[in-house]
């Protein structure tokens, strides 16, 4: 699959779950009808949003294969591989790959903090051993590593490294990234408060954690900055401002997981150590909603 096919609105999915904290594959498969029915160009499954960290190798893999056949190859699907244990990122790589994924999206590993040259041969590594195209995701954030822009655009080289997910919070970054990157790889924000800008400098799309919750409008913003239409996109970025905002008022998922439950979607459960929502952000969050033209049950 080219890069070509997979611009836009990308949205890093939610991962169900029932009351008793198993995968819930009924609410997967709504959801995923769902978002191809509201227009998202792309999903991304089982990354941070999709609670990777805490799902087994078994399920993680269960859940990249039900998103693949529920899919059937309307939209693509990327796999989150991503491991701070390079044989398992490459033992998830290879299972994306037989699941039928598109595409799979690998993180700087986590923890064990590797230098630039380690990033290096860890990405190597994974393209070298699985033949499925694969896009770099940086979220010093939540791995304590940054990869610095000269070390992505040292991977692009690779014929079977496509892009980037740059999640760093920052827009210059992703300018020069965007401006310096070879034809053909792709830059996408992981931010959604800078996605309006990013696509409109030139880059490719957005791995979305407010998709899951404002999908057609997403998909809408996307598309009008993938055109050049800074306007349009612009007035609709607006809207969802607020939901860019209050969807990371506690670590993501968990405002994310509220807020698709609330919907009727999904059941509000997460796997410890992430709790539910905490009350006294429900109204914020409600508002954002509501400055979507969301509804949701609790926010009447």
């Amino acid at each position: 699959m080219t890069t070509h096919n997979m611009t836009g609105s990308l949205v890093a999915l939610v991962t169900p779950m029932t009351t008793t904290g198993a995968v819930d594959f009924h609410a997967l498969n709504r959801l995923i009808e769902f978002h191809i029915h509201e227009g998202t160009d792309a999903l991304v499954a089982v990354g941070t949003t999709g609670e990777s960290a805490t799902l087994d190798f078994d399920e993680h893999v269960a859940v990249i294969k039900a998103t693949v056949a529920t899919v059937a190859g309307r939209i693509p699907v990327i796999a989150g591989t991503g491991a701070n244990n390079t044989r398992e990122a490459i033992e998830l790589a290879a299972a994306a790959k037989a699941a039928g994924a598109d595409a799979h999206l690998s993180v700087t590993p986590y923890y064990n903090r590797p230098t630039q040259a380690g990033l290096i041969a860890h990405f190597t590594a994974i393209a070298d051993a699985v033949d499925l195209p694969l896009i770099l995701y940086n979220v010093p954030g939540r791995t304590a590593v940054d990869m610095l822009p000269e070390t992505t655009l040292a991977l692009s080289a690779h014929p079977r490294i496509i892009g980037t997910k740059e999640a760093s919070g920052s827009l210059s970054r992703v300018e020069m990234l965007i401006k310096a990157a070879p034809a053909g790889f792709a830059v996408y924000t992981g931010d959604d408060n800078l996605a309006c800008a990013v696509i409109l400098a030139g880059g490719q799309g957005t791995i979305s954690v407010t998709a899951n919750v404002a999908p057609a409008l997403m998909h809408q913003m996307t598309s009008a900055a993938l055109r050049g239409d800074a306007a349009t996109a612009h007035a609709l970025d607006a809207k969802v401002q607020a939901l860019h905002r209050e969807l990371f008022c506690q670590p993501n998922p968990i405002p994310v997981k509220w807020a698709v439950a609330q919907m009727g979607l999904i059941e509000p459960t997460l796997r410890l150590p992430l709790l539910p929502l905490t009350a006294e952000f429900f109204a914020p969050l409600c508002h954002a909603l509501r400055d979507a033209d969301i509804s949701a049950t609790i926010c009447h």
